[in-house]
C-alpha cells in the first residue's frame, strides 16, 4: 500500500513516482511509521498465534562465511563445511571463493564440496565498484561475477557495498540505483536475484536533503522485481540508534522490522547477528555472539516468516564480524536459533 509522503519541495513532489511513494518516507510522521509496524507485528505475534512451533523455518539456517574466514584460510572449505553441517546448518553464503594457506580450489570443486556436505550455497558477496578497472566487482567485471555465481549454482548474488559511489546526495543514490537495476536485470537473465546488504550508514540522511533517508531512496529508485535486499538486522538496529533524528534535531524514528513487513518479498535474505545494548557505544550496541545480545529474534523471525499466510521463503544467515572463536560462535548461534519457539503472549 502506498505511503503518504510530504515534501516542502514542489518540484520533487511532482517528480515522485508511485514507486517513490512506496519507499521514500521523507515527511512521514513517527506515528504513521511506527503505528503500522506495531499493528502488523501484533497481528503476527499476538495472543493465540503461538503453539510452541519452531521460529526458524526448517532448512533455512545459513551462515555468512566471513564469520569463519580464519578457519577457511587455515583449514579449507572442506573442514569448515564438515563442522557446519555437524552444527546443524543448511546453507552458506560465500564471502570469496579462495581458501588462503589451505591451497587453491576451483569453482567446480567448491560447488561439489558444498553439496557433498549437505549444504546449499544461497548467495555471495562481491564488491560494488573499485577505482581499479580490472577489479572483481559488479561495476568493473559484471560478466565474470555472474559467470562465477552461475558456475556455483547460486540463486542470489549481491554486494555488501553501500550505494556511495556518487556521494550521499539524493541524485547520487539515484545514479547508483540505476546501476543496481542494471545488475539486477542481468542477474535475472541467469535465473538469479541481485541483492544489496546494508550497514548502519544506509539509514543516514541525504546531504542535500536532510529530510530524506538514503535507504528510502534506494527502495524507491530500484525496481522491486530486479533489486532485492539482504537486511543485516544488527546494522539496521544500529542505524535506528544513530539516525533517529534529522540534522535539525527533529525525531525520525523507524523500525527495521516494519521495513520488511511492508515489502517482505524484497527481503529474501537476512543476516542474524546480535548486539548487547550500550548507549555509550557509537552504534548503540556492542556486537556479541548470537543469543548473547538484546535483539529479539524470536519476535523478528516469527513476524517475517508468518507473512503471506505463513509461507516461509526467507533465508537466515548467522554472522559475527569478529568472533572470539569462530567455530564456537557458529555452534552457539545454531543452538540458540534452533531453540527459539513461538509462544503465546
Amino acid at each position: 500500500m502506498p505511503r503518504t509522503t510530504r515534501t516542502t519541495d514542489p518540484e520533487l513532489a511532482h517528480k515522485l513516482t508511485r514507486r517513490n511513494m512506496l519507499g521514500v518516507a521523507a515527511g512521514a510522521t513517527a506515528a504513521a511509521l511506527l503505528g503500522g509496524a506495531t499493528t502488523a507485528v501484533a497481528a503476527e505475534t499476538g495472543p493465540g498465534r503461538g503453539h510452541g512451533r519452531p521460529v526458524l523455518p526448517p532448512g533455512r539456517l545459513g551462515i555468512q562465511l566471513y564469520s569463519l574466514r580464519d578457519k577457511v584460510s587455515a583449514l579449507g572449505f572442506a573442514r569448515v563445511f564438515e563442522e557446519l553441517r555437524r552444527f546443524g546448518y543448511d546453507e552458506v553464503e560465500y564471502a570469496g571463493y579462495t581458501q588462503g594457506s589451505a591451497g587453491p580450489i576451483t569453482l567446480s570443486q567448491l560447488r561439489r564440496l558444498t553439496r557433498d556436505n549437505g549444504l546449499r550455497a544461497i548467495g555471495s558477496h562481491v564488491g560494488y565498484y573499485s577505482a581499479d578497472p580490472q577489479a572483481y566487482t559488479f561495476a568493473q567485471n559484471l560478466t565474470k561475477v555472474l559467470d562465477d555465481a552461475q558456475a556455483l549454482g547460486l540463486k542470489h548474488i549481491g554486494t555488501a557495498s553501500g550505494p556511495w559511489r556518487y556521494g550521499a546526495t539524493v541524485d547520487g543514490w539515484k545514479r547508483c540505483a540505476e546501476e543496481f537495476n542494471h545488475y539486477g536485470a542481468e542477474a535475472r537473465k541467469r535465473g538469479m536475484k541481485f541483492y544489496q546488504h546494508n550497514h548502519a550508514e544506509e539509514f543516514s540522511f541525504a546531504t542535500d536533503r536532510p529530510d530524506v533517508r538514503l535507504y528510502d531512496v534506494l527502495l524507491a529508485e530500484t525496481d522491486p522485481d530486479l533489486v532485492f535486499l539482504e537486511m543485516d538486522i544488527y546494522w539496521a538496529y544500529a542505524g535506528r540508534f544513530r539516525f533517529s533524528r534529522r540534522a535539525d534535531g527533529t525525531p525520525a524514528p523507524f523500525d527495521p522490522l516494519a521495513y520488511v513487513l511492508r515489502q517482505p518479498d524484497r527481503y529474501p535474505l537476512f543476516h542474524v547477528k546480535d548486539g548487547e545494548r550500550d548507549d555509550s557505544a557509537r552504534d548503540g550496541y556492542r556486537m556479541v555472539d548470537v543469543g548473547d545480545g538484546d535483539i529479539d529474534y524470536q519476535r523478528f523471525i516469527s513476524a517475517v516468516t508468518r507473512t503471506h499466510g505463513g509461507r516461509r521463503d526467507h533465508h537466515w544467515q548467522a554472522e559475527h564480524d569478529n568472533p572470539v572463536e569462530s567455530f564456537t560462535f557458529a555452534r552457539k548461534a545454531s543452538t540458540h536459533l534452533h531453540s527459539l519457539r513461538e509462544k503465546d503472549c
